[in-house]
């Protein structure tokens, strides 16, 4: 689920900064923390995956105008959870001769004409509206900030807390019911005034704090002792801990010594043992035309790489958690990247990989491909798939850092894994982010295909995405991971997300779809060649509220690891990626299985790409372009099952759609 914070024009960049870094802080290992624009919130699918909307303080003194007020209205008064920072708020109560001030000034917005409003919600129970504004001081840098005092409801007194509100107060809320307080003023003339609250909005929820409790005090303006602020910070922290536990979020555990990784850490460039010339062959390729081992540094556009013998890897690696811990998560400090050679099929010590056991990992995976009977020469491969593996405890992306350096791409032979277990910028589809907690199994796959009309054709390349997510939802029915009536609970979504059904019934009963994973393809051409990084993102290991595929797992099986679990994808992977390869592209050998596991067969949703919306059914994937092939639903006709002609197909592009599953509805992607 993700913390949305809104970042339209309408919010103070300094606000919107601080409040993405203090939540990211409290909340990293268990939600997504990521902005959300003005243009995506009034147009894109974001409510069914939002676990919060925040809004920080915005400039207008008059409080939140815009014309997204309409859509978050709607969201909080149809059951979702809003915080809002740095506001004052009013309680209006509503009179008995008409709609109310919200819903007169709503009623003269429509979809085409959006026009800026202010925000209000209506509390139907106690009939009044809210209504915002935020006075005071809007730079949000003043030289001489304001702070105040407040206090908690079990009487723990925060200072330091800045008050950019200081003219606007929460007025009229002492005597509503549903009303419950977060913080009262403890200041002289503001004393016993409520600075935070929660209140039931119908059967949503919002937070308001006047103060802005997401704001660090400046150690150069400020007038308290570097003690002091330390202190200051602890405890506004545990106010906004609170406050995020109130609005029905799974706050993870305070604990002061977890620190989330802050920084990238070495990677360690190993191979299956029982092929010790593999790692070798990788690095004479890249220090070509010199020997491999002369090679210390690697510099390519967005990364400059430096390599390092096995045996320096422990003090490496210590240096590298001391700077991590001190917390510095500036990207800008995260150069060079530091890569540990491990030749001869060696492997690192498990205590310098204390969360990937890679000799766990290279068993399964022999297990897993003498059982599949696995033959790399299928693709025409140096090596295996899964036989070649960089791995990091903590990496900025292991999409980012292939498809990001070109030279690298072009230089590095394939197949080449590149596994982490916490990435610090992971990325989805388009500009989405990918939450990387503890228990998620995230991972690039680096291909290389020649490309040729008569032996591969181009325009077979998107049906990878399809062909990998089903690898994925195959290997999860795999004995070594979940099994096959577990893994029957993991299914596809168009084009590329996997989703767990955790519905009590299954297919039989109703069903309860969570996304748990997703997949992601990059090319790059040259010479008659592409390259293909495959990224996926799946969650394994997680705790609630992630929901992962340990939660699908029956109580008598073996307890799921990450290791066994990559192999298998990297087997079942391998296996189909020859037969794709072999059939120069075709995925008639995988339609009927990929029908089979997908959410879509039959499904009625409506088509917003087109005017007037159009209701559709779908029907499948074109086999030539790897289209989603849909059909006009005919009112009074029956159902439209396949038999249209060609000219009634309405076929969609999958980077250029987005699917909202959960309103079945089909948008152009912006």
């Amino acid at each position: 689920m993700n913390v949305l914070v809104y970042s339209g024009p309408e919010i103070l960049p300094g606000s919107l900064d601080n409040t993405i870094k203090a939540l990211r802080s409290i909340l990293l290992s268990h939600y997504t923390v990521q902005p959300l624009t003005q243009h995506s919130l009034t147009t894109q699918p974001w409510t069914t995956s939002c676990a919060l909307l925040v809004l920080p303080q915005c400039r207008n003194q008059d409080g939140f105008v815009s014309v997204a007020s309409k859509k978050i209205q709607d969201y909080v008064e149809s059951g979702g959870v809003c915080l809002m920072l740095g506001t004052g708020a009013s309680v209006i109560p509503r009179t008995g001769l008409g709609g109310g001030i919200g819903s007169i000034s709503f009623g003269l917005e429509t979809q085409e004409n959006p026009i800026e409003l202010p925000l209000r919600f209506h509390d139907k129970l106690n009939k009044i509206d809210i209504s915002f504004d935020t006075g005071g001081n809007q730079s949000g840098d003043a030289s001489d900030p304001h702070f105040v005092v407040v206090r908690s409801p079990d009487g723990n007194v925060v200072r330091g807390v800045y008050d950019p509100a200081a003219s606007s107060r929460l007025t009229g809320f002492d005597d509503i019911q549903g009303v419950s307080t977060l913080a009262r003023y403890g200041d002289e003339g503001d004393q016993g005034v409520i600075a935070a609250l929660t209140l039931d909005i119908n059967i949503g929820k919002i937070a308001l704090w006047c103060p802005s409790i997401e704001r660090p005090i400046n150690d150069d303006t400020s007038k308290f002792s570097a003690g002091e602020i330390k202190g200051f910070e602890r405890s506004k922290r545990n106010l906004l801990r609170n406050t995020l536990s109130k609005l029905r979020l799974q706050v993870p555990s305070n604990v002061d010594d977890e620190r989330p990784m802050s920084r990238p850490l070495p990677q360690f460039l190993t191979s299956i043992p029982g092929k010790p010339t593999i790692v070798s062959q990788i690095i004479d390729a890249l220090a070509s035309p010199q020997s491999g081992s002369q090679l210390s540094v690697y510099k390519d556009a967005n990364d400059e790489f430096h390599f390092h013998p096995l045996q320096e890897s422990a003090k490496l690696l210590q240096n590298a958690r001391e700077e991590s811990n001190m917390g510095d998560s500036d990207p800008a400090t995260w150069q060079p990247k530091h890569v540990v050679v491990c030749p001869g099929g060696t492997l690192p010590g498990r205590e310098l990989t204390p969360l990937f056991d890679l000799t766990l990992y290279y068993d399964a995976l022999s297990t897993a491909r003498d059982k599949a009977g696995a033959d790399h020469a299928a693709t025409g491969d140096l090596w295996g798939l899964g036989e070649a593996l960089i791995y990091g405890e903590a990496v900025t992306s292991t999409q980012s850092m292939l498809d990001k350096n070109p030279r690298l791409l072009s230089t590095l032979p394939t197949p080449l894994l590149s596994l982490a277990s916490h990435q610090l910028a992971g990325r989805g589809r388009g500009s989405n982010i990918w939450l990387s907690p503890s228990g998620c199994l995230q991972f690039s796959i680096l291909l290389r295909v020649s490309l040729s009309p008569t032996t591969f054709p181009a325009n077979k390349l998107v049906f990878i995405q399809y062909l990998f997510a089903l690898a994925v939802v195959e290997a999860c029915r795999d004995d070594t991971v979940l099994g096959k009536m577990d893994g029957e609970k993991v299914r596809l979504k168009w084009p590329n997300d996997l989703y767990a059904d955790v519905g009590s019934g299954g297919r039989e009963g109703k069903e309860d779809l969570r996304k748990i994973g997703g997949v992601l393809v990059n090319t790059s051409f040259s010479g008659g060649k592409v390259d293909i990084v495959v990224g996926c993102g799946l969650n394994v290991l997680n705790p609630p509220p992630i929901t992962s595929l340990s939660q699908l797992q029956s109580e008598k099986r073996e307890k799921l690891s990450m290791e066994c679990t990559a192999a298998a994808i990297m087997t079942k992977f391998e296996s189909m990626w020859g037969t794709f390869i072999q059939g120069k592209g075709s995925f008639a050998p995988f339609m009927d299985l990929y029908l089979k596991r997908w959410l879509h067969s039959d499904q009625l949703v409506t088509l917003t790409t087109t005017t007037p919306h159009t209701m559709v059914r779908i029907t499948g994937i074109t086999p030539d372009h790897g289209l989603l092939r849909t059909v006009p639903e005919r009112r009074g006709m029956g159902r439209s099952r396949g038999g249209a002609s060609e000219g009634e197909y309405i076929d969609l592009q999958p980077d250029g759609n987005s699917f909202d599953l959960m309103a079945n509805l089909i948008k152009s992607k912006s």
